[in-house]
């Protein structure tokens, strides 16, 4: 494997006529600053180099440093593709458990290609307008539904939003934030009025307790990870909560193994300590928050003894972390998936935001809240707009005064309604209520729970578009497909997940006829009725900004090299505000909003004694579409697992390598075992990524009532040994 990588980097002979490029990795929140250095005669990336930005400092994980490869592959779309006669009704066209003839991607297009036929831009384009206005004429704007993408640069999420809200007619708008951190955003918007983090990664350094809950930032943000392991090793205490032991746990000064989906028990717990031995901030609780009496009523009813019964931890590891939390100067609060990928998960978050206002950990170096973003751009989509129920920066669309603001700015009577999120378009699609789809960079037919459910609704829509650089799971339910930019080939935005907006420059020429997402967007806009015309992307995000007081002082030419935080009062004289909320919150005072422990409505049993757990691993991204055609990641990572615990592998004659069976209430997959003591007794966990063992044929599409999103991270399943 050494050598392996050694032949992917050339010789130093070799690189002297490349050119460098300056931009951003496609890949996590993190938003690490990368170098890319290319042969521009071959329209290839050489390598990758990491440099000084400032959430990475020069580091790149394996995928930034080495998962580039994906823009050039062989299976990019470079022509408009027309679903053929002879391919209706619509339908899966590739089986997912059926594995490729060949290496070079994971599926094969010999499966796919024959049910379409090529076409030009003016009738693939014309053909999009058509249909989806048709659509809209017979059925209103509410039958049409579109999902843009966290991968896509802020001005296109911008962009796409608005094609949905002014030409569409409906709100029905949303992209992946739905599937990762929507819970979280939800509590924050209620608890301070802002769904961004309140202080960046790296100020960990100052903290001098983090409580990292969750997550398991050394697989899903490895920079960031290598960040808190050095405050680790310079004395910040990390207490690590996670039911899947993370390598971070290594570095941690205390760790609670707790049972699936019972975090409300332990947040509560934790809150209990705190009130009860008075480790809590009265000043900032009297000045600064409202609630604080109904939350004391309700965390009074669990006391350690109680959470440690549901949690299944010691009493007094919850009291220790308890007071390492009450006692520290400083304490920083950074969560994941774990936390919001449940349907309790905005209570969760709740639990997480109450924590730190009741004992004043807002505001103040080393202090803060900070969910770890998934994707690279989904809090810059997400402050786009790119969500049902916001207008750019979090602006309710049922707000009167809101509304006749955007009204006015675009010109244009807008919907009342809040739209449907990921999840409902889906389910409103299989009953007949939306017809007409639009999916830019957005894979549900994988990523999203219950696929059985999903390929039913795909499958029921009147129309759909797909934009995308492959032919996806999703794009084979396609009646057409365009063939758009990689992030390789764009210019545009991106904000991590620390609020720091940065440029990303194109560094490869587009493959073929394959064009920018911003402009296709933009021409469909324009077929459809409502011209949208912008002289580039510089002019759409001033459009965008001046539609928002987060980025309002912020242009491209102010962002430059290493683009700034919001808010930023000046960027001429300043970087920005990397601490947000120093005096007072959006919403004035936050609000403690008390939640109770409830499990998740389905419970292992005896058909089905396992609890699943689904989730990402270092070399691969979501669906895959990107690092399974990366040559590297692909050689280190080339199938999916399943882990589960020595105990339970024992019990079911199960070892290493081992085929075996998953089967839910909704599906089956088949996948190798893999044995890690790292895994709770009676839970199993298996990665997202490969569509041959795809984890959300088996996933509970029951969602939270508040945040949308589905429970990743929790349902019943069986494990047998098979063959």
């Amino acid at each position: 494997m050494k050598r392996f990588f050694e032949a992917m980097q050339p010789a130093a002979a070799e690189l002297v006529d490349g050119r460098a490029v300056d931009t951003l990795c496609p890949y996590c929140g993190v938003g690490c600053a990368v170098t890319y250095v290319t042969d521009p005669e071959r329209n290839r990336i050489l390598y990758a180099r990491g440099r000084d930005g400032a959430a990475n400092a020069g580091r790149l994980c394996v995928k930034g440093r080495y998962g580039f490869d994906y823009a050039n592959h062989a299976q990019r779309l470079t022509r408009p593709l027309i679903r053929r006669e002879s391919a209706y009704p619509k339908g899966q066209l590739a089986p997912l458990d059926k594995r490729p003839r060949k290496p070079g991607g994971p599926v094969d297009y010999d499966d796919l290609l024959p049910h379409f036929r090529e076409a030009t831009w003016d009738e693939a384009l014309g053909l999009v307008a058509s249909r989806l206005k048709a659509v809209r004429e017979q059925h209103g704007g509410e039958a049409l539904a579109g999902l843009g993408s966290a991968k896509g640069s802020n001005e296109e999420a911008y962009l796409f939003q608005k094609l949905v809200r002014v030409v569409f007619g409906s709100n029905n708008v949303d992209h992946c934030t739905r599937l990762c951190h929507a819970s979280s955003v939800a509590a924050l918007v209620e608890g301070i009025g802002s769904g961004a983090v309140t202080n960046i990664v790296r100020d960990i350094a100052r903290a001098e307790v983090a409580f990292l809950t969750g997550c398991n930032p050394s697989a899903n943000h490895p920079v960031a990870a290598s960040f808190m392991k050095e405050a680790a090793e310079a004395g910040t205490k990390l207490i690590v909560a996670n039911s899947r032991r993370p390598q971070i746990a290594d570095y941690a000064a205390l760790y609670l193994p707790l049972r699936p989906g019972t975090d409300v028990a332990l947040h509560n717990a934790l809150l209990h300590v705190l009130i009860r031995d008075g480790l809590v901030d009265h000043a900032f609780i009297r000045e600064r928050t409202e609630g604080f009496e109904a939350l004391a009523e309700t965390v009074r009813d669990y006391p350690p003894e109680t959470a440690a019964r549901i949690c299944d931890l010691p009493a007094q590891d919850i009291e220790r972390a308890a007071r390492m939390i009450g006692k520290a100067g400083a304490v920083m609060f950074f969560w994941g998936m774990g936390i919001s990928q449940h349907t309790h998960g905005t209570d969760n978050a709740r639990g997480l935001i109450s924590l730190a206002m009741v004992t004043g950990n807002v505001g103040r170096p080393g202090t803060g809240l900070h969910p770890l973003r998934g994707q690279n751009n989904v809090q810059g989509a997400s402050d786009a707009g790119l969500i049902p129920m916001f207008y750019p920066d979090y602006q309710r669309v049922d707000d009167v005064a809101v509304r006749e603001r955007f009204e006015r700015a675009w010109g244009v009577e807008l919907s009342p309604e809040p739209g449907l999120t990921v999840t409902e378009m889906i389910s409103a699609a299989r009953d007949g209520a939306v017809r007409g789809m639009y999916i830019m960079g957005e894979n549900p037919f994988v990523s999203d729970p219950d696929v059985n459910k999903v390929r039913e609704g795909l499958a029921r829509l009147d129309f759909l578009a797909v934009q995308d650089i492959f032919l996806t799971e999703t794009a084979e339910f396609a009646d057409v497909i365009l063939p758009a930019s990689s992030f390789m080939e764009k210019e545009g935005s991106f904000t991590n997940t620390d609020r720091r907006v940065q440029l990303g420059r194109p560094v490869l020429d587009m493959p073929g006829e394959a064009r920018q997402d911003w402009e296709l967007i933009c021409e469909i806009g324009t077929r459809m009725g409502r011209a949208m015309d912008y002289a580039d992307v510089s002019a759409v995000f001033d459009e965008f900004a001046a539609t928002t007081q987060a980025y309002a002082s912020l242009s491209h030419a102010a962002l430059g090299e290493r683009g700034r935080w919001y808010p930023c009062a000046d960027p001429a004289e300043s970087d920005g505000e990397p601490i947000v909320f120093q005096e007072s919150f959006p919403l004035g005072k936050a609000q403690l909003v008390p939640a109770r422990f409830r499990p998740a409505e389905e419970q292992p049993d005896a058909e089905f004694p396992f609890v699943l757990s689904t989730g990402r691993v270092l070399e691969h991204w979501h669906t895959g579409t990107m690092t399974r055609r990366s040559r590297a990641l692909d050689a280190i990572a080339p199938e999916g697992f399943v882990e589960l615990h020595p105990d339970d592998a024992g019990s079911l004659g199960l070892r290493d390598g081992t085929l075996a069976e998953l089967r839910s209430r909704r599906g089956h997959v088949r996948i190798r075992t893999r044995v890690n003591d790292g895994v709770l007794r009676g839970t199993v966990f298996v990665p997202m990524h490969f569509r041959e063992a795809c984890a959300n044929l088996l996933t509970d599409p029951r969602i939270d009532p508040d945040g949308k999103i589905p429970g990743f991270k929790f349902c019943a399943v069986s494990v047998k040994s098979f063959g």
